[in-house]
């Protein structure tokens, strides 16, 4: 079966950097998405389209493509006193915050001053080429709970 919207995907797969630096991989077991549903970058999504079990694949993915590219307009200075354990506070810590539109977002502190704190609302692969190595393990349709849902459930269902 080829990889197609609504398929059930299952993968091997090591992403690095440009300079040959591992950011993840995934490990002991494998990574299993639905495909068509938006739940992984653009770029690996449309270089797995059409492929079959047992197919590997080098895919460099453009920032475009990928988590984009970085935005200074992400990058604000904040009144420390928003913080309310401000003496925890470290460089490259994450935390949930809400963007001027009111959604959900991550934010890394980037720089904490004597007053302020630099958070960075950019995801911490923006910016970046992204090169996969996958091997695609399985293939299958989707249940319709799992198109309804927009993600893959477990051999024994999925409960809300």
């Amino acid at each position: 079966m080829q990889i197609s919207p609504n398929s059930v995907v299952t993968l091997h797969y090591t992403l690095k950097d440009e300079a040959g630096n591992l950011i993840d991989q995934s490990n002991d077991g494998s990574f299993v998405y639905l495909h068509g549903a938006g739940n992984i970058i653009p770029g690996l999504e449309n270089a797995l389209a059409g492929k079959v079990a047992g197919d590997e694949l080098q895919v460099t993915v453009s920032p475009e493509e990928g988590y984009g590219q970085r935005d200074p307009a992400r990058v604000q200075s904040v009144p420390k006193e928003m913080f309310e354990d401000a003496g925890g506070l470290v460089v490259g810590a994450q935390f949930h915050a809400q963007s001027p539109d009111g959604q959900a977002i991550v934010v890394t502190i980037a720089e904490i001053n004597d007053d302020t704190v630099m958070v960075d609302g950019n995801h911490a692969l923006a910016g970046m080429a992204l090169s996969f190595d996958v091997n695609v393990v399985d293939v299958r349709d989707a249940s319709e709970e799992e198109m309804s849902h927009g993600h893959v459930h477990g051999a024994d269902g999925h409960h809300h």
